[in-house]
């Protein structure tokens, strides 16, 4: 996340950009090879609604400079948003890893069977079960499903490969608590989907069961900044910025390489990955991010859905109490969910 937001001359261009975003998208997508599913143009209410969204994040995250600064604003941010409803929630201690266990406040829900491990975005610096506990509410409603949220250690305070080990000693705490694996959704945002493909590519190496899927929303899929979004959405992405994504990757990797696939899953071998669906905003500077990964793993023969979102802004399905796009967005996540679980829910 990034606290440049635009001035009054940037965001006019910015809607100007807007209108032609889809079509450049489109464009790019036929370039790269990878197909992503119609999702309409952007209405012009979407739009209005996304512009009182970016006017909370200029009102919360002005002056935020530092790490500290930015998880306090992003924190106070979405406690201005309302918390989960009709859920049930258990506290649990995931061999370590602090986090809560959500699913449907209904008799007939049989808890222990589905679950979607989420593991929440911040820039592996900030985010928390309260800034994730809505989206992650309405997925275990949407899907009928269990969802683990989990609290990973944050940086800078712990970096690299932290964040990566809580949330896999989470994905491996349910299997070893009856949850089996063709059940098992894994899903993240931002900084957390790139923790969630990386959790997954670990299983990989040590050959060990994988999720039925991974869902990754506006992942950081490359630390070293290449992608060409970086500069040709740079003024169209009030939240996030090169410049930001370079000052996570010196203090999350410190020395380490932004192209080792171990941290950045774009440079990984993707060959028996799990099903994946993407989602990004066709404005972020994440986009080439995400499509450059979904080529890459259609390459290697996985099963890729993308969906590129006109006009979305980062993190956009964490607001459906601001934007109707992100209850579009999180029921297509849950209709993905329901469609590679095992175990599919009972009507």
């Amino acid at each position: 996340m990034n606290n440049r937001i635009l001035s009054a001359g940037n965001r006019r261009l910015a809607r100007r950009l807007g209108c032609l975003l889809p079509a450049l998208t489109a464009m790019a997508l036929l370039a790269s090879g990878v197909s992503a599913q119609d999702i309409g143009p952007q209405s012009q209410a979407s739009r209005e609604q996304v512009e009182k969204l970016v006017s909370l994040w200029k009102k919360h995250f002005a002056g935020a400079d530092s790490l500290q600064q930015r998880r306090t604003a992003f924190r106070t941010l979405m406690e201005t948003t309302p918390g989960p409803t009709r859920i049930q929630v258990r506290q649990v201690d995931a061999d370590g890893v602090d986090a809560e266990l959500m699913w449907p406040a209904r008799l007939h829900h049989p808890i222990g069977q589905r679950v979607i491990l989420y593991i929440h975005g911040g820039g592996f610096s900030s985010g928390s079960i309260r800034t994730h506990s809505l989206i992650a509410g309405s997925l275990a409603k949407a899907a009928s499903s269990d969802v683990l949220l989990v609290d990973y250690r944050l940086m800078p305070e712990y970096g690299y490969p932290a964040q990566i080990n809580d949330a896999l000693t989470a994905y491996r705490w349910l299997l070893d608590n009856g949850y089996r694996s063709e059940n098992i959704i894994v899903a993240g945002d931002g900084a957390g989907g790139n923790i969630a493909i990386e959790t997954v590519l670990r299983q990989m190496q040590v050959a060990k069961p994988l999720p039925a899927a991974v869902i990754a929303l506006s992942p950081i899929t490359d630390l070293a900044a290449t992608g060409g979004s970086m500069t040709s959405n740079a003024e169209s992405d009030p939240l996030v910025g090169k410049d930001w994504i370079e000052t996570l990757r010196k203090t999350y990797l410190r020395t380490r390489s932004p192209t080792d696939p171990q941290a950045s899953p774009l440079y990984a071998d993707m060959t028996g990955f799990p099903p994946l669906l993407l989602q990004v905003g066709s404005g972020e500077v994440l986009l080439d991010d995400t499509l450059r990964l979904a080529d890459k793993a259609r390459q290697a023969g996985v099963d890729v859905s993308t969906e590129v979102w006109p006009g979305m802004p980062h993190q956009w399905q964490l607001f459906p109490s601001l934007l109707d796009d992100a209850d579009r967005s999180s029921q297509n996540i849950a209709e993905f969910a329901i469609r590679h679980f095992a175990d599919k829910p009972q009507e």
